[in-house]
Order: C-alpha cells, then structure tokens, then sequence
C-alpha cells in the first residue's frame, strides 16, 4: 500500500462557515494604517508643494495650504495610531450593582459584633 504525503483530501457536503463579526487580522489592520498614513502624507505633500507655487498668486489660498501643510502630519499620527477597531459584541468587564451581593450576618443582627 502506498501513502502519498501533502495530498489533501477533498470530502464531498463539507460546508464552510463564515464568521462575519470577527476582528480583521492583526496583519491587515497594520497595512491599512499604514495606507491611510501614506496617503495623508502624499496629500501633505501636495499641499506644500502647492504652497511654494502658490505664493506669488494667491497668498490667501497659499496661507490656507500651508496650514493643511503644517496640521496634516499631526492629524495622520493620530489616526495611525488610533489602535484596533472596537468589538461591539464582547460583554462588558464591569458588573452592575445587582450582581455583587454580600453575605448576610450569620445571625440576622448586621451591627452586632462578637
């Protein structure tokens, strides 16, 4: 008898579930803050570029640039490192005032001590 290894087998009526309220990958979520930062960065780029052009013929819209120029790097370290989304279906780490419940006095006299 012959075994073959790193063959998979395929089984018919196999069914494959999706789970759609998990967290995206630790992976995943990286990459797409660095996208986003990338992006706000091109677009501050732009925005001082757009500044040293638009010196002599607008100045107005010039200050307005190099405004967007100065703040988006601020605004884009926040959002990178804003963290993971939040999972609404995870059940709450604190507990109500119903669910702590102390033990009564052993002989039904809470201020009287022995």
């Amino acid at each position: 008898m012959r075994v073959r290894r790193g063959t998979k087998r395929k089984t018919a009526g196999s069914t494959v579930y999706r789970i759609t309220g998990a967290r995206q990958s630790l992976d995943d979520d990286v990459r797409g803050r660095q996208r986003r930062y990338v992006i706000s960065m091109l677009v501050r780029t732009l925005a001082v570029i757009l500044t040293v052009l638009l010196w002599n013929v607008s100045l107005p819209l010039a200050a307005v640039t190099l405004v967007l120029g100065a703040v988006l790097p601020y605004v884009a370290v926040v959002i990178a490192n804003a963290g993971r989304e939040n999972v609404p279906s995870l059940p709450s780490t604190f507990l109500s005032a119903e669910s702590r419940s102390a033990l009564p006095p052993e002989n039904g006299d809470p201020h009287k001590r022995s």
